[in-house]
Parts: structure tokens; sequence; C-alpha cells
């Protein structure tokens, strides 16, 4: 097994490694320090403090802030409990008539607003497009995601998850 170095983890973070270096990372037996060190360059990244716990989506994170499990993006902004639904917290566009969807796609290859809405979920705080749903006109916002953090530290990592 390959360990790969810091700065080697980083650019694949960023999206930096060709096809040809990253291809062995992504395929290959895992190191067993590689969940370590991604969060430590996750954490260098932002520019707030508090402890992330989980890498939940791109721009957003699980953190430890008081005791509690919040989620937050990388500008700062606080979006609550992670088992609550982040998307509740955005501000959303609602693509929901033909000039709007044929925006984003060339006319007759998009869908048709009676059928389907295009939803972009923004972070309030920076902008940043964080999501977006193709679901039919009324239904309810997708929640992407739940994870299990202490299963995940315990069966996954062998250790105990960051206190609450």
């Amino acid at each position: 097994m390959v360990e790969h170095d810091k700065k080697t983890l980083a650019r694949m973070l960023d999206g930096d490694l060709s096809w040809e270096e990253l291809k062995p990372i992504v395929s290959g037996r895992k190191d067993p320090n590689r969940f370590d060190v991604i969060m430590e360059i996750l954490q260098e990244k932002v520019p707030w403090d508090e402890k992330i716990i989980l890498p939940l989506h791109e721009h957003l994170y699980i953190v430890l802030k008081n005791g509690e499990r919040i989620v937050k993006c990388d500008c700062g902004f606080e979006f609550g409990d992670y088992r609550v639904n982040w998307k509740t917290k955005c501000r959303v566009r609602v693509r929901d008539t033909m000039e709007q969807i044929e925006e984003l796609y060339l006319k007759y290859m998009g869908c048709h607003p009676d059928w389907m809405e295009l939803r972009e979920y923004f972070c309030p705080g920076c902008l940043t497009l964080l999501d977006t749903e193709s679901v039919p006109p009324g239904y309810p916002t997708v929640f992407n995601f739940l994870p299990d953090i202490d299963a995940f530290y315990e069966n996954w990592l062998g250790r105990k998850a960051p206190d609450k």
C-alpha cells in the first residue's frame, strides 16, 4: 500500500490531479490515516475554529460547536443541528417556467414545468450554490444524507466520535 502525502491529498481535494495521479488514490487501498489527513486539510481551509467532524457536502461540514453537532458552510454560516435538513435554511431559486428552464437547457432538452421544477439551494451567508434538485412541483425538500456519526467513527475508524 502506498501512503499519499498531505500535499497530494490537498491537490486531490482541489481537483488538481490528473486522472493518472487520481486513479490509484481513489481505487487503491486507503492509507490508515487518510481520514485524519483529509480532515486536517479541510480544517486548514476554513476561516473558523470549530472542529470539523465530518464533511457533509461540497462547502458544508458537520462541526462541533459548544457541544453540539451543527452544519456549517465554508463562509461560516451556521445551518443548525445536523439532523435537520440544512436546505430549509437556504435561499432557494425555483425554476418553474419554460423561460427559466431554457436558461439552462436547450429548447425541448429540459423538463416541462408542469411535470418538474428545478430548485437551486444557496448559502444565505455567501450565496454559494450548494445543491440542486429536480422534483415534481410541490414535492417536499429532499433530505440528501443523515450520517450516523457515532457508528462511522466506531465501526470505520475504530474510535469514539468527538464528544457532543
